[in-house]
């Protein structure tokens, strides 16, 4: 596989001399105190933590292809404090103090991301910047202000309303700004932390893929793991275990970047490196400002596949790539004819409700985090340190939050997955037409939002 071509993060990690090979796989039966499956930041930060934890466990990383291939490489670069559930509907599940538990841990974990790749040596093109949410209607503008609102209530962390005249992206009435929120590059951030890893004893076995677990064991093409204690953490990328099958839904985004772009052009928008974008629209779209002046810019569209699939063929759509420009082009009209240079895409891991977790059973010694839904950036590194709590028997605050224990319903079998998923994607689109035409906030939305942890 050429791994190079699965991102513009991959392309730019490779011109910069990761030559992005396979490390060794695993060569037999072999007995370690705990395994990871899964390369990606949730296993790497549960590692680089339980390593400060027992500097003398003997950890073994299991990765079917390469350290960051799936979306921990391939993602927006938001490190923000986005939790997949709202502060809201988290004060509703769990009460007012864990949801705002919940909430003072996203942020946090913000800047622990920023200092722990600092410790790590890795430079990621780490800047928080903060994120600027567009609002381009009147309908938009009261959902801005009403989220204002709330977090002014919730006291934890206050937002600010930009007016029009702060804002850049053409047609908005204003924005909201949340200080929370760095943009980096997610390649160099998960593959210098597999380097790190590695410097410090970690093994890490690549090219090997898992087909069982249990207590005590993994089996792999490549031999027998005999262990301790065990972490599945593969993300979307569980539909395709079969232990994990309905517990997580393969949900596509995709992403394009731009050539490089004067700096005449981002003083116009007012993007300064470290901010990042996105909008009140329904479909959601996001975007940064890369270190080399670049839009990578990215959002929902692809459908679902019957049966959970997942293949190289769906991290590309033509009609979503086309759908990305065109919208790029409607918030900055100032990009003109600016080239498109690379077009990705990949799976996120979607609950049945939308609730990120974080399990870890002291009778099977079995562990498991994830359904990020997109929101995965920061939130492995808080799964990462929390994993590595639970692992070494700790009660921590981080123990004690709500994701930790949840254990949302399995996905219906098909075809009502296959329905229900790609119903909602176009409730999601007829959502933001509805409210276009009606000027009016959207009915079919108020519906939808329970559904998808509103």
């Amino acid at each position: 596989m050429a791994y190079r071509e699965l991102s513009f993060w991959h392309d730019t990690v490779a011109a910069a001399g990761d030559a992005l090979e396979r490390r060794p796989r695993l060569d037999g039966d072999t007995d370690v105190d705990v395994v990871i499956v899964g390369g990606g930041l949730t296993g790497l930060w549960t590692a680089w933590y339980l390593r400060e934890r027992e500097p003398e466990a003997r950890i073994l990383v299991i990765e079917k292809e390469i350290a960051g291939f799936g979306a921990s490489g391939r993602n927006g670069g938001w490190c923000s404090a986005l939790f997949p559930r709202s502060t809201g509907s988290l004060a509703k599940a769990h009460g007012r103090d864990a949801a705002l538990a919940m909430r003072r841990a996203m942020i946090d974990t913000v800047g622990e991301v920023g200092r722990a790749a600092q410790d790590a040596g890795i430079d990621c093109d780490y800047v928080q910047g903060g994120t600027l949410l567009y609002a381009r209607s009147a309908v938009q503008e009261r959902a801005a202000r009403a989220d204002v609102a709330d977090a002014a209530d919730y006291g934890v962390d206050p937002l600010e309303w930009w007016e029009a005249d702060h804002v850049g992206a053409a047609g908005a009435v204003g924005g909201v700004f949340d200080p929370h929120c760095a943009r980096l590059h997610p390649a160099k951030l998960v593959r210098g932390l597999a380097r790190a890893l590695e410097e410090r004893g970690v093994r890490i076995a690549e090219g090997t893929t898992v087909t069982r677990f249990e207590t005590g064991l993994v089996e792999t093409d490549r031999g027998v793991v005999t262990c301790d204690r065990i972490v599945v953490a593969v993300e979307g990328y569980g539909a395709a275990l079969e232990q994990t099958h309905r517990r997580i839904l393969p949900l596509y985004s995709l992403m394009i970047a731009t050539e490089p772009l004067p700096t005449s052009f981002w003083d116009e928008v007012g993007i300064p490196h470290g901010r990042t974008f996105s909008d009140y629209r329904h479909l959601l779209i996001y975007g940064q400002r890369t270190a080399d002046d670049r839009f990578a810019f990215g959002g929902r569209g692809a459908r679902y596949h019957w049966g959970s699939a997942i293949r190289p063929g769906y991290d590309r759509s033509e009609k979503v790539f086309t759908h990305l420009r065109r919208t790029l082009g409607e918030l900055f009209p100032a990009i003109g004819d600016a080239a498109v240079t690379h077009r990705w895409g990949g799976p996120l891991g979607v609950p049945r409700d939308w609730h990120a977790a974080v399990r870890y059973d002291r009778t099977t010694r079995i562990g498991w985090a994830g359904g990020y839904v997109g929101d995965g950036l920061s939130t492995t590194n808080l799964a990462g340190r929390t994993l590595a709590d639970l692992l070494s028997g700790s009660d921590t605050e981080l123990t004690a939050l709500p994701w930790v224990g949840h254990r949302s319903p399995d996905w219906e079998r098909e075809p009502l997955r296959f329905i229900g998923a790609n119903a909602g994607l176009v409730a999601m689109t007829a959502a933001d037409v509805e409210e276009h035409t009606t000027r009016r906030p959207s009915l079919i939305a108020r519906v939808m939002g329970p559904l998808i942890g509103h």
